[in-house]
């Protein structure tokens, strides 16, 4: 069990924040990663739509023979997660708890920032979350869309980005909020400019960072980690023409994305074959 690979899905490339923090913490395990690039986004889909896609996706990543999924999407994590955890035998991890439990502990005032997409924020699954830790924390929801694209484009530091974030962020620092998570996978890459905005009073809770530490804790108490001298391999899968998950992944990873495949997951499942192309 402890030589299977740990399976990680996004609606895209984001996730790829979380993998990146998941190979640092771990270089050891091998990794199967996810983007469903061809119904991206997510943010903007019901419910019902974000469980049926997770579910199919997650069907997918254990006939490849994982030891542990992680959710690295936010969307999926608040409203599939409970779902996935209750219909599938092998532990998974969404990215909103371990972001709640560290910004329940960073704040100093009692009062916390959730920026997300707009699906994020208005299930309150931060707020729920964090609330569970400690009910006194006041938490302060704000959709923040654009930083996706802005993200993507690779736009992390120029006078359109930090206009946006002012904008955005404008309110939240206005309201005195301490900590700050960035509840996107995407939102990591844009740290720099969030902080400037913020300014240095004011913690930013990475969930990717915290993700990543829960899923060491969890491989180490079941005793499922590889032994440390070994080096993991790591494999990308997208549901559309790679071309695009390929530029922004390499920028999301320093240029360290692999050969990525494409695969119809629908056809996976009427087949019971791999359906995947190689770019």
């Amino acid at each position: 069990m402890a030589w299977k690979a740990i399976g990680i899905f996004d609606s895209g490339v984001g996730g790829l924040t979380v993998l990146k923090e998941v190979v640092q913490t771990l270089p050891q395990e091998d990794t199967i990663y996810l983007g469903d690039t061809a119904r991206v986004p997510y943010g903007t889909k019901s419910p019902e739509t974000v469980i049926r896609y997770s579910r199919q996706i997650a069907r997918y990543l254990l006939n490849r023979d994982i030891k542990l999924l992680v959710v690295a999407c936010n969307t999926a994590s608040a409203v599939a997660l409970a779902a996935l955890q209750q219909e599938f035998d092998i532990p998974i991890v969404g990215v909103i708890e371990p972001g709640a439990r560290a910004a329940a502990a960073a704040t100093r005032t009692g009062k916390v920032g959730v920026i997300g997409t707009a699906a994020t924020v208005a299930s309150s699954a931060y707020t729920k979350a964090i609330k569970r830790i400690n009910p006194d924390i006041e938490v302060v929801n704000r959709a923040c869309p654009l930083f996706v694209p802005l993200a993507e484009e690779g736009w992390v530091d120029n006078e359109v980005t930090r206009m946006t974030a002012r904008i955005y962020l404008e309110d939240l620092k206005a309201q005195g909020v301490d900590t700050l998570v960035l509840g996107c996978t995407h939102y990591p890459i844009l740290k720099e400019v969030i902080a400037q905005v913020m300014g240095p009073e004011v913690t930013l809770v990475d969930s990717a960072a915290e993700t990543a530490r829960t899923v060491a804790q969890i491989l180490t108490e079941q005793g499922l980690l590889r032994p440390e001298a070994e080096r993991g391999n790591h494999h990308y899968y997208v549901t559309d023409i790679p071309a695009g998950f390929i530029r922004v992944g390499n920028r999301f990873l320093g240029g360290e994305l692999g050969d990525v495949y494409q695969v119809s997951l629908e056809q996976e499942q009427e087949e019971g074959g791999d359906g995947e192309e190689t770019y």
